[in-house]
């Protein structure tokens, strides 16, 4: 698969590193911009109470190097030749580290919802914090972990001197600095969106100050240079140079190459994510969407976010017993539209939910089940209630004034055609399957490698090629306008009080 055109008149390769919640995932990349190779390493969660979801940071670095070490020994001599580093990780992650740099405790993770009640905390003590941060408190996000370790476990707290994300953290085990950029960054709530840089209220409100982030640079600029023990024992020269990096979605946009306002992508992994480039700070926190910097200059971008999306599949094929998901979704395609009609609904969230809700409580439901429901109609139920629940987000973002064009896909997910097509009648919009948009995050995180090397954005930024075109069913959306409003019916009969983005932004009026 060929992304692009050549980058960089240098000899030498980019390597991207992404670190996700299930996995680190490597990427070559060569100077005429093609990929060479690829190898992971898997992870594991830990969920030790409700709510709570953490990874030791250790496994992270152990994950990487063992898939350096694969990614070696299928193309030494392309991994010779790597001159830069690019970083792509999951947000939002809290890693806490002592005075002498030592781990404090696991990495409090993005899917985390303890912290419900710090939100509510947060959002009374900065008034403003909306206005600022570009999004309301929430769970998932940074600022409220720390305040719950502040409340919960103060000793610790009291020992930290640093806080890193965990992309960042990955650069400390490269390189040995602490640094971050902005659209990392702007998920902790500690950064003022629109000047791109820390904000000293919000750190105050937490009880922390600029001493103990990271300092910022821009995502494609040159941020540290690779270890020079590592260096060379990985068979590398000195002074590999380690790009700023991105949040895993922004750098899944450089991935695919979508810079410019109004392109995107719609992700269909663990989580769900709509993405959209701005060329302005759009925030639009009563409907809990997220206004975040982009990985360029002078580009912002917001996402509507499902906490669960393909992972509802795969909770739901094992939880039917269909074995496989490929299984699952043929005996969905053998469904009728009459059929289809008859199928129960299905809330997807099984984790609680972001966009438009900001309800960590929200239940994941399987209503209106009959003795004639099979496991298709269930799994078909499961396909559309995640497709209804993004539907909710793209209202949400064009509330906030962000024009939508034809949407990329990627994702595990993104690889269903029959998915594909609900999705392109659900939403209405065009969607489109690319070459090699599996690869995103951490073909971005090398494209940012080399763009800290000195490469030219217009060159490395490129579009993937476009292998299939889904577009909206003539008479679909009238068909599913009925089933998507007794789904929007049925969450706000089931929510917990007090529990919606509008309630919240106005306690911080």
């Amino acid at each position: 698969m060929s992304a692009g055109a050549p980058l960089h008149p240098a000899e030498g390769c980019s390597l991207g590193i992404d670190l996700g919640t299930s996995e680190v995932k490597l990427l070559l990349l060569d100077a005429q911009g093609s990929v060479i190779g690829q190898a992971g390493a898997p992870l594991s969660l830990s969920q030790p109470q409700p709510l709570w979801s953490e990874q030791l940071p250790q496994d992270w670095w152990n994950a990487t190097q063992l898939a350096v070490a694969e990614l070696r020994a299928a193309h030494p001599q392309a991994f010779a030749a790597v001159r830069a580093i690019g970083l792509s990780g999951q947000m939002h992650g809290a890693v806490l580290l002592d005075g002498d740099d030592m781990v404090l405790r696991p990495a409090i993770l993005w899917n985390d919802g303890r912290s419900h009640a710090e939100c509510a905390e947060l959002s009374s003590r900065v008034p403003n914090l909306h206005a600022i941060a570009g999004n309301l408190a929430m769970p998932g996000f940074t600022a409220p972990k720390l305040l719950w370790v502040k409340r919960h476990e103060p000793a610790l707290f009291a020992r930290v001197r640093s806080v890193l994300l965990p992309k960042d953290y990955l650069r400390w085990c490269l390189s040995g600095d602490k640094v971050s950029e902005a659209s990392d960054a702007a998920g902790t709530l500690w950064l003022d969106v629109a000047r791109r840089d820390w904000s000293d209220e919000l750190l105050a409100a937490c009880g922390l100050s600029r001493a103990q982030m990271p300092r910022l640079v821009d995502s494609g600029a040159p941020s540290a240079t690779l270890r020079p023990a590592l260096a060379a024992a990985w068979g590398l020269p000195a002074g590999v140079v380690i790009a700023g990096g991105a949040g895993d979605n922004a750098a899944s946009a450089i991935g695919i190459g979508a810079t410019e306002p109004g392109q995107g992508f719609l992700s269909l992994g663990t989580s769900g994510v709509l993405f959209v480039v701005n060329d302005r700070y759009r925030p639009n926190p009563a409907s809990a969407v997220h206004a975040f910097c982009h990985a360029l200059p002078q580009r912002w971008h917001q996402m509507g976010v499902m906490l669960s999306a393909a992972s509802c599949l795969r909770w739901f094929t094992s939880f039917s017993g269909a074995g496989h998901e490929t299984t699952l979704l043929d005996e969905v395609a053998r469904l009728s539209p009459a059929q289809r009609t008859e199928a129960p609904l299905f809330l997807p969230y099984l984790a609680g939910e972001r966009t438009p809700h900001n309800d960590p409580f929200a239940p994941g439901v399987l209503h209106g089940l009959t003795h004639a429901s099979t496991r298709a109609h269930g799994g078909y139920a499961v396909l559309e209630g995640v497709a209804f629940g993004l539907a909710d987000a793209l209202d949400a973002l064009r509330a906030a004034g962000t024009e939508v064009g034809p949407l990329a896909l990627v994702g595990g997910g993104a690889r269903s055609a029959l998915w594909a097509q609900l999705l392109a009648d659900v939403l209405g919009l065009e969607l489109r399957q690319l070459d090699g948009a599996e690869t995103g995050a951490a073909l971005g995180a090398a494209r940012l490698g080399w763009l800290a090397a000195g490469a030219d954005p217009a060159r490395v930024c490129t579009p993937l090629a476009v292998t299939a075109r889904f577009h909206p069913t003539p008479g679909a959306a009238a068909r599913l306008a009925e089933r998507r409003a007794r789904f929007q019916s049925l969450y706000q009969r089931l929510r917990a009080p007090s529990t919606t983005p509008r309630q919240a932004l106005a306690m911080t009026a």
